[in-house]
């Protein structure tokens, strides 16, 4: 059975997928984007630094960008994943970005989150600067989304800066 929590984030994706859209998203570019931020902060089991490294397509699927990504902590997991998130420009400063990614986790010496399978759903708000990149932060939920009967979930909360891959690529 899919957990409450997915239900809501699908819920919001569809209601931000309904508002206005502003111009200001036309021109933006695909990211790299790099985190930093606090493993399990809610519930205290495990709690660990924790960093992501990502790339985030400026491709759209309707509404949709894809992204794909890992995330380490200082404890030893590491989660590898793939998902779909919604850019919504409120003006042409700040971005909200709800996003959802299934992917492969690996608890190391951290948190068992009860299978390897894990779902990461997430709302970023972030500031766009004048050359496209952002800073940005976020808190994730991680779970299984009790596909099996072991199912923990842990939050994360991350700071993030994200840079146009033209800018890297000296583009």
């Amino acid at each position: 059975m899919i957990n409450k929590a997915y239900k809501a984030v699908v819920l919001a994706a569809v209601l931000f997928a309904l508002l206005p859209w502003d111009a200001a998203q036309a021109d933006d570019p695909d990211f790299i984007s790099g985190g930093i931020g606090y493993f399990d902060w809610n519930r205290q089991k495990s709690p660990a630094a924790e960093f992501r490294a990502e790339y985030r397509s400026d491709y759209t699927l309707w509404v949709f960008k894809p992204f794909g990504g890992i995330m380490a902590t200082s404890e030893g997991a590491f989660y590898a994943y793939a998902g779909l998130g919604i850019d919504v420009f409120l003006g042409n400063r700040f971005v909200i970005t709800p996003s959802i990614a299934p992917g492969f986790y690996a608890e190391g010496g951290g948190l068992d989150l009860g299978y390897p399978l894990e779902f990461r759903s997430q709302l970023e708000i972030a500031y766009r600067f004048d050359d496209r990149s952002r800073l940005g932060v976020a808190i994730s939920h991680m779970s299984n989304a009790s596909i099996v009967d072991e199912n923990p979930g842990t939050e994360s909360a991350i700071l993030y800066y994200s840079v146009p891959l033209s800018t890297l690529l000296g583009r």
